[in-house]
This record gives C-alpha cells, sequence and structure tokens, in this order.
C-alpha cells in the first residue's frame, strides 16, 4: 500500500489497480504464477520475476486521478514513469491489473475501442513533436479533427481557436521548420487539445527546452489547466517542475510507486531517503502551502482583526511575509474568501525552515 494522505477524493477519471508491465518471454503466465506463489506480495513476486531473468518495469502501480486533477509521476531514469504512462494509454498492453478509464476498463478494450477514444477522449503530448513538415500550424492542429471527418471549415475554426490558447495567434500559416522548439511545442499541445480530450497524457513535455522556454511553458499550462480542468496525468524526472506543476505527485523506484502525496507530502513528510533525496534542495517555503499547517479548529476564536489575507493555496514563503509582524493566530481563507482554517506565525516560520533543520 503507498501512502496518499488524502482520503476525500472526487470521482476517478483514472483508476490504476494492481497494474504490472513485465518485459521477457511467457510474462504474463510468469506474473500469474509468481503471484501466486508469494499470495500476492508483489515485492516477492517482482524479485522473483527478476530471478527468471523478466523485467518487471511497473509493479502493482495502484491510484486514481480526480476528474480536474492534474497528478504527476516523476523518478529517475529507469524508475518506470514512462512505461507506465505507456501502460495508462494503452501503447503498451500491461501484463496484468486493471486500467479503468470513467469506469471503462481499457485494459481489455478491443483495438477499434481504443481508436474511438484515442479520437474524442484521450489527448497525448509526449517529448518528441511528431508535426508534419509540410504542414502548416493550422493544418497540423486541425489534422485529428480530419480523422474524425471534420469539414474543412470547421477543422479550421476550432484550429484557431485552440492556437491562440497556447499563445500561437498570428502562426497559423507558419511551417514546422520556421517555428522554435517553444513554438513547435505549442503546436503539439494545440493538437492534443483540438479534440478537446477529457484526459490527457503528457510525457516529459518540456524536457528538451531551454529552462527558459521551459518555465515558460509551465506558466501558459497552468493556465490552460486554469481554463480548461483536464484530467491530467504528467510524467517529469524534475522535481521543481512536478512541484510547481502538480495537485498530487507519484513517485517511483525500480518500477514500484513509493509515494504519492500532495507537493507539500512530499517536501515536508517523505517517506524515505529516496524521496527525500528528490527535494533536498528545494527551499520548503516556496512550494509547500499554508493548508500543510493551518488547524481547521477554533474558527469561532479566531480574531477578526490582524487578518493579513492568508489563502490556502499560498506558499509558505509569501504568507510568512505577510504576517510576519504578528503574534496571535490569523486567519486563513479558501479560494472563495470563505473562512476555512488559522495559523500562528510561527508555525509558518518552522513549516519553512523544516527542510534546513
Amino acid at each position: 500500500m503507498t501512502p496518499d494522505t488524502e482520503t476525500a477524493r472526487p470521482p476517478s477519471a483514472i483508476s490504476c489497480k494492481g497494474v504490472w508491465q513485465v518485459f521477457g518471454d511467457n510474462a504474463e503466465s510468469a506474473l500469474s504464477h509468481w503471484l501466486s506463489s508469494c499470495d500476492g506480495d508483489a515485492a516477492q513476486a517482482a524479485q522473483k520475476l527478476k530471478e527468471a531473468r523478466l523485467i518487471p518495469a511497473v509493479q502493482n502501480a495502484s491510484f486514481d486521478v480526480a476528474e480536474g486533477e492534474l497528478f504527476v509521476i516523476m523518478g529517475l531514469s529507469g524508475s518506470g514513469k514512462s512505461t507506465l504512462i505507456r501502460c495508462i494509454s494503452r501503447l503498451l498492453e500491461c501484463t496484468g491489473g486493471e486500467i479503468l478509464i470513467d469506469g471503462e476498463n481499457i485494459a481489455s478494450a478491443s483495438k477499434k475501442r481504443m481508436t474511438e477514444l484515442r479520437r474524442g477522449k484521450l489527448g497525448m503530448v509526449f517529448q518528441h513533436f511528431g508535426l508534419f513538415p509540410h504542414m502548416t500550424v493550422a493544418q497540423n492542429v486541425g489534422f485529428p479533427l480530419k480523422m474524425q471527418g471534420q469539414g474543412k471549415a470547421e477543422r479550421l475554426a476550432r484550429a484557431i481557436e485552440v492556437i491562440k490558447l497556447v499563445g500561437l495567434e498570428g502562426r497559423e500559416d507558419a511551417y514546422p521548420r520556421e517555428l522554435s522548439g517553444g513554438q513547435k511545442q505549442r503546436v503539439g499541445i494545440a493538437r492534443s487539445l483540438a479534440v478537446n480530450p477529457d484526459i490527457w497524457f503528457l510525457d516529459e513535455p518540456f524536457s528538451a527546452l531551454d529552462p527558459l522556454i521551459r518555465r515558460q511553458l509551465q506558466d501558459e499550462f497552468l493556465n490552460i489547466q486554469k481554463t480548461l480542468k483536464k484530467s491530467i496525468v504528467f510524467i517529469t524526472h524534475d522535481i521543481t517542475e512536478a512541484l510547481k506543476l502538480a495537485d498530487r505527485i507519484a513517485i517511483m523506484k525500480d518500477g514500484a510507486i513509493v509515494q504519492i502525496g500532495t507537493p507539500a507530502d512530499i517536501v515536508l513528510n517523505p517517506v524515505n531517503d529516496y524521496v527525500a533525496e528528490f527535494s533536498k534542495d528545494v527551499a520548503t517555503g516556496r512550494h509547500a502551502r499554508v493548508a500543510s499547517v493551518m488547524q481547521s479548529t477554533g474558527l469561532a476564536e479566531t480574531p477578526a482583526t490582524d487578518d493579513p489575507g492568508l489563502r490556502t493555496d499560498m506558499t509558505l514563503e509569501s504568507a510568512l511575509a505577510s504576517c510576519m509582524s504578528l503574534y496571535e493566530a490569523v486567519p486563513v481563507r479558501d479560494e472563495k474568501g470563505d473562512l476555512v482554517g488559522s495559523v500562528y506565525p510561527s508555525d509558518l516560520a518552522k513549516a519553512s525552515l523544516q527542510a534546513d533543520s
């Protein structure tokens, strides 16, 4: 069982239950045999598979992605994160387990059904852009709609709409050779959004870009998600990117998920040294949120005066700057402005410094 501190969840857009990906001869029968022989112990079964010269690239992965959630999977190279997203999107056939999309087990879906899902429900963006060099930006973006049988005028109208959304307005008639790397990636994002998918898979989409362009695209990506509220599985090996983008993060090691939690959980409460190593150089106050340290009790006693305007989604660093001269508990409000808790400035300071202690 992997640690996941949040229990009350919205409906699941994606649900993975005991997903395995084992590479090698007779992998499916070998997995079934060793899971049975090891009484369902995934770690023991994985070890037996390795001894049999098979590769358990993904081991018993179980998690849910809520509707509208941005779920980041991260880990070192070879940890299994890209293999896992390919299983979830059915680009790879998983060796065992269930993958539910809105309750439908796509692990057993037909090729025809998967084609239908990819054309209308699932969007994908990968590190390599895969643009058609002989097509303009608008034609590239509208291509998935052409595959759906939409007319030229309808395709163009939708293409222009999403091109504007990703910040490429005015470049509709440009060809890929005339675009920078960041612009090409924007085209890839726009193309995946053209069919208005409910679920979005992104595998290290910004890793090949220069740091400045990467940060700019991260900001634009967050703005797009704030507008569209897609259910997203996002792969990265960069802890800074994960902390910036994620609602929750799953950390993988050697094919297994070792921790699932919010960015604050990962930074403030790592389950082991492996997870702690990822965030050892992270400035805690810049990533942990007020919600992680506030108290939800005693709301009626929270003073109405000296309200510095703290919100649950503020970073500890920003919150501390707003109330560092105060000594009493100050109120904390949610995005709607409703009072949801209180926090002592001293607690903000302690949590902000925790990583350096």
